[in-house]
């Protein structure tokens, strides 16, 4: 279970909190539960999830035993998950630091969560796999089928009321806001009916991107939006349905003040990102 990467960020966490309870001592036992009596990063996050996941059916003990035993067999989960901590620490202004999203963040316990659900759906316990997918629905808020693809350094923000489909896949270093949903239109049935959403692309609050659709690397769909057609890489677009507002040049003219025009200046004046 030894990796770098992982034992870097449990290191890193464990010291944020030795120094959070000599600060806050009347919280010390919470993170002794959740941190401190752990010895690494896997039991911590496997405590965490199950703590959340857990019911009267099946309970904490039992799903942590559970999920430790799919992160010792499968170390790439906890790359993953690392990965997404640190998405999280890089892209959201409020974070400060890396133990936040792995105590406080829903958005994150959701991705994770789901990543679990996900293995156990290509290994065909598919019953396990939608019992996971209902609890994180309804702890969390956010609805993800198991056989959905999502890569790595993955940030869902705020999270409350995100869906994505069974078919959707979802590249590297993506962030999502809350209420986007990634489905179907309803008129296409069968595998080919959700989107595809590259490397590096930003969904603001509220977005719907609906059908058999590819959303180009580093774009951003605008708060709200509604996409319904193929947008290329390196694009902004908003409005019901979706339209391209600003490209690439447009934001390389609007940096370099000696090739942006007036119009250019008028086009940015109302804002053209989420």
């Amino acid at each position: 279970m030894r990796s770098k990467p992982v034992l870097e960020i449990w290191n890193k966490i464990v010291k944020e909190s030795f120094f959070l309870k000599i600060k806050e001592p009347f919280f010390s036992n919470f993170y002794n539960k959740n941190i401190s009596k752990h010895n690494n990063f896997s039991s911590s996050l496997s405590y965490i999830l199950a703590d959340k996941l857990s019911t009267s059916s099946i309970s904490t003990a039992e799903l942590k035993k559970i999920f430790e035993n799919i992160y010792s067999k499968n170390m790439y989960l906890l790359h993953f998950a690392v990965k997404d901590i640190r998405a999280v620490f890089k892209r959201d202004p409020v974070v400060k630091n890396y133990l936040t999203p792995l105590l406080y963040l829903k958005g994150f316990h959701a991705l994770e969560s789901y990543r679990i659900s996900h293995y156990l759906w290509k290994k065909k316990k598919y019953s396990f796999s939608l019992y996971l997918q209902s609890r994180i629905s309804s702890v969390f808020s956010v609805d993800i089928h198991p056989a959905a693809s999502i890569g790595s350094g993955i940030m869902i923000d705020h999270a409350s009321g995100v869906v994505i489909g069974e078919r959707v896949k979802i590249e590297d270093n993506v962030s999502i806001l809350h209420s986007v949903t990634l489905g179907g239109t309803g008129k296409i049935k069968g595998k080919n009916r959700h989107p595809i959403i590259r490397k590096g692309v930003v969904i603001g609050a509220g977005a719907k991107i609906l059908g058999h659709i590819e959303v180009g690397s580093g774009s951003k769909i605008g708060a709200g939006s509604v996409v319904l057609k193929n947008v290329p890489s390196h694009v902004t677009v908003a409005g019901i349905p979706a339209k391209i507002l600003s490209t690439a040049d447009d934001v390389n003219k609007y940096n370099n003040p000696k090739k942006c025009s007036s119009k250019c200046t008028e086009k940015f004046q109302y804002g053209s990102g989420i």
